[in-house]
């Protein structure tokens, strides 16, 4: 049976699922007549078990997004990771959301979860998420603590699903986006063109998008007027990924701290290099709001 643990306070119910990646199932805007869904949810009455891209959002560890399929080199030695997604010919989003993870504690606003992966290759690794409800936030912390016997680049990140597409309108910053090629991997990196211009709100594209945008200054914001709730999503990170196919029922912005296939960049960027022992966090503040 499918453990669903819920927090909830005036203004927000989240519901988490810790067996199907330590993920969000639901997270609700309570300050209405009837519950409304910040992101998309699943139902209720949903009875069988579900897939982590069924859910609401889920966390990225040790790493966001892909890394090309011959891996990727660190002091003078190359790593490649296995693929983990049929379909897939290279390994996506490190393997956290596809485990059962720990109830550490659980009180009525906050639950901390645990991960031990210290088989997982290359990158072996411990890993704490708590969710805290906060008045009008949810507060996501992620930490990830590398159990190997060498120096590795880590990195980490949230996969938010929202829902209704067509009724959003999206307002954020970015310096840059990467363009990509067939295999989904970073191309070249141009100034963000018009169509993906979002300092001032604006609603989504009506062509898909699926890219790894830079400079991005921690705040975006979504509204929905029709549905009469807002969300913005703060980190303090460096870069997202915005996901929008067309004619789906979601869309995905995901607060990362580093872009696509950053193990193949020079420097590596936004990822953290761990000595063994070492951990480092990111959080992530989901704010609902009525307009």
């Amino acid at each position: 049976m499918l453990q669903r643990l819920v927090l909830q306070n005036r203004s927000l119910a989240a519901v988490i699922v810790p067996q199907i990646g330590g993920s969000l199932a639901r997270l609700d805007w309570l300050r209405g007549a009837e519950p409304v869904p910040l992101l998309r949810g699943l139902p209720p009455d949903f009875t069988d078990v579900p897939q982590p891209g069924q859910l609401a959002c889920f966390p990225l560890v040790p790493w966001s997004n892909r890394i090309a399929p011959s891996g990727f080199e660190y002091d003078g030695k190359r790593y490649v990771p296995t693929p983990n997604r049929p379909g897939e010919k290279v390994a996506i989003h490190g393997d956290g959301w596809q485990q059962a993870w720990d109830v550490q504690s659980l009180t009525f606003d906050s639950i901390l979860l645990r991960l031990t992966r210290h088989t997982f290759a290359p990158l072996a690794y411990d890993a704490t998420l708590r969710y805290t409800l906060d008045g009008d936030a949810l507060i996501v912390e992620l930490t990830v603590r590398n159990a190997g016997a060498v120096a590795l680049p880590f990195g980490l990140g949230l996969h938010p699903w929202l829902p209704d597409p067509g009724g959003a309108q999206l307002q954020v910053r970015a310096d840059a986006v990467w363009l990509s090629g067939p295999d989904k991997l970073p191309s070249s990196r141009r100034a963000v063109p018009p169509a993906w211009d979002y300092r001032m709100s604006a609603p989504l594209p009506k062509e898909a998008v699926d890219n790894a945008f830079a400079g991005w200054d921690g705040v975006a914001r979504v509204r929905w007027p029709g549905r009469g709730v807002g969300l913005s999503i703060e980190a303090a990170m460096d870069y997202f990924i915005l996901y929008a196919p067309p004619g789906r029922d979601f869309f995905c912005f995901e607060p990362v701290d580093h872009p696509i296939n950053a193990h193949n960049m020079p420097g590596y960027p936004g990822l953290t290099v761990l000595a063994p022992g070492a951990s480092v966090s990111r959080s992530v503040i989901f704010r609902g709001e009525s307009l």
